[in-house]
């Protein structure tokens, strides 16, 4: 496989997308984890679907849109998202969870309709649906890449306000911190790494991808930065992992990576089961 990689584009393109999306994926959910946001980033990739359908759509329809990266519709789709959300949340203030259906049935349906109205794109749906391996242009790296920096960039400059908002919202509110600001900024932030990750794991697992290592994580760390190195090393093992199975079965890398992630997360219970009865002993 090795000998694979050096030859061939794809592969490396889709291997520095993989460990780039592990690195920081995992990252930035282990504060969506600790903020019970979870279930946000699947509305979000629903949103994000929609994007990709429709810029599929257009570049099908029109010749101009076809110089356009479907990915980049996805992009601008996933962000709009994030802000209705945001929106709707204030709206209904005593049923915020309200936002997410129906931000995700909007998704949902909005890619039906584009599925309908085209013919001909159901192989290009079905790779960003669950991540594809020959599909990671160099294209699409340079933008997970970018992605990436911006995601880091948020994450330097703001971790002491996100640690302090994630665990205690009104202190920060009490504090003085633009709260509203920073959550509206993590939100587009989350929007992105939905958008980046599509590629690789696909946009109805890329939610997975954010929270299983997180999960596994929890069990084994003892602090919050704790959590963070785990869920990283937890992420880019389930990549790895994820890709070779994926190569050599030649399958969709989303449902390897996913499977991997479970795996982790059930052997780590395991694991810390087994401790604790040897300390009960």
């Amino acid at each position: 496989m090795l000998d694979a990689i050096v030859h061939y584009e794809f592969l490396q393109n889709a291997f520095l997308s993989g460990m780039i999306i592990g690195f920081f994926a995992p990252l930035l959910g282990v504060f969506i984890v600790v903020r019970r946001m979870s279930l946000i980033a699947d509305a979000l990739s629903h949103v994000t679907l929609a994007g990709i359908t429709g810029g599929l759509l257009l570049n099908q329809q029109f010749v101009a849109f076809s110089l356009f990266n479907p990915i980049y519709f996805g992009i601008v789709a996933s962000v709009l998202g994030s802000v209705l959300i945001e929106r709707l949340r204030a709206l209904y203030k005593h049923y915020e969870e309200l936002a997410i259906p129906i931000i995700m049935s909007c998704g949902i349906g909005l890619s039906a309709i584009f599925i309908s109205l085209a013919n001909g794109f159901t192989t290009d749906v079905m790779g960003y649906l669950f991540g594809t391996v020959s599909a990671v242009s160099r294209q699409d790296l340079w933008i997970i890449i970018a992605i990436a920096l911006i995601v880091l960039f948020f994450l330097v400059l703001f971790f002491k306000e996100m640690f302090v908002l994630s665990f205690d919202e009104e202190y920060a509110k009490a504090s003085g911190l633009p709260a509203k600001l920073i959550h509206f900024l993590f939100m587009v932030v989350v929007a992105l790494t939905i958008a980046a990750s599509m590629r690789i794991v696909g946009i109805l697992l890329v939610s997975s991808m954010i929270t299983l290592p997180v999960a596994s994580a929890m069990r084994l760390a003892k602090g919050f930065k704790g959590t963070m190195i785990y869920a990283v090393i937890f992420g880019e093992l389930a990549v790895i992992v994820g890709l070779i199975f994926a190569f050599y079965l030649d399958i969709a890398p989303g449902g390897t990576i996913v499977v991997t992630s479970i795996l982790i997360l059930m052997i780590v219970i395991l694991f810390k089961k087994a401790i604790r009865k040897e300390a009960q002993q």
